[in-house]
């Protein structure tokens, strides 16, 4: 045998070694996956079970009332779908015009690198940080008091770099020969844009705007500072932006860990997961319609 030639006997050894090592692998990641749902289906399970039974149509349509002992979390149901809708309005705008500035216009470097550290670094500072910045900022500078609003602006602060950094993310995996053919057709850099670069990247867009919902929804730090504790039933939207009032998160630290109604937390809990569930959804069938226009 000479050096550096491989005999059959070595290749049968080296291939019978990484078939072993391949399996080994590909079984390891089979295990961390199975955890992973396991871990994923016992929590939905836990959840639904024990908060599934505790919701009935006066828990889901009423109002707490101290004076006839009742628990009904219709008010916070809707602060939460005001405060969802609110941030998001002002958050999925400039988050993803940042992104396309910084992606597709942005010529100083180290500025766009700049910002991108901000965001980053923004995405790991606690919440209850952001609470008492936007309590001390909107709610005392600006006197917008403990409302909506207030708790809704200090959201968008927290979900802003978020949006930011997976809808730029989703601008960079689109290639660079969409934007070259575009051009050499004769496109303005706009249209560009709106009708292939964002039309390819609305996965990762969808994304983003699930995880800043899923953000909103289960905050409830930052909101006790600034939108409160209120559980005051105010239909009108405009008028509840000024009103001090709990999310289903809140009222979920109220009720466990202030009152001790288990019950009621187990029910508020499966809510929030069937929300987050249905929001899933909802974003992944608009996705669909959008991809078909």
């Amino acid at each position: 045998m000479r050096w550096g030639v491989a005999t059959p006997s070595r290749n049968k050894k080296l291939s019978a070694r990484r078939r072993i090592s391949g399996g080994l692998l590909k079984g390891i990641v089979f295990l961390c996956a199975g955890v992973t749902v396991a871990l994923l289906v016992g929590l939905l399970g836990f959840i639904l079970y024990h908060g599934l039974g505790n919701i009935n149509w006066a828990f889901l349509t009423t109002a707490r009332s101290a004076l006839k002992n009742t628990i009904g979390i219709f008010p916070n149901i809707l602060f939460t779908l005001y405060i969802i809708i609110t941030a998001l309005l002002i958050s999925l705008p400039i988050g993803v015009g940042a992104s396309i500035y910084l992606n597709e216009y942005a010529s100083h470097k180290r500025l766009a690198r700049m910002i991108e550290f901000t965001a980053e670094t923004l995405t790991g500072i606690p919440s209850i940080i952001f609470g008492l910045v936007g309590y001390l900022f909107f709610c005392r500078m600006l006197g917008l008091g403990a409302s909506i609003l207030s708790g809704a602006l200090t959201l968008v602060v927290m979900v802003l770099p978020i949006i930011v950094r997976t809808t730029q993310e989703a601008l960079k995996t689109v290639p660079d020969s969409y934007r070259e053919g575009a051009v050499a057709l004769g496109a303005t850099k706009w249209y560009m844009i709106r009708t292939i670069i964002l039309p390819s990247s609305l996965d990762g867009i969808v994304g983003g705007c699930i995880l800043a919902i899923g953000r909103i929804v289960g905050e409830s730090a930052a909101l006790i500072f600034t939108a409160g504790v209120g559980y005051q039933l105010v239909t009108n939207y405009f008028q509840a932006l000024g009103t001090s009032g709990g999310t289903l998160s809140v009222a979920l630290y109220v009720y466990v860990y202030e009152q001790g109604e288990f019950e009621a937390g187990y029910g508020i809990a499966a809510i929030l997961v069937m929300i987050v569930l249905l929001v899933n959804f909802a974003t992944k069938l608009v996705k669909k319609k959008f991809k078909r226009i």
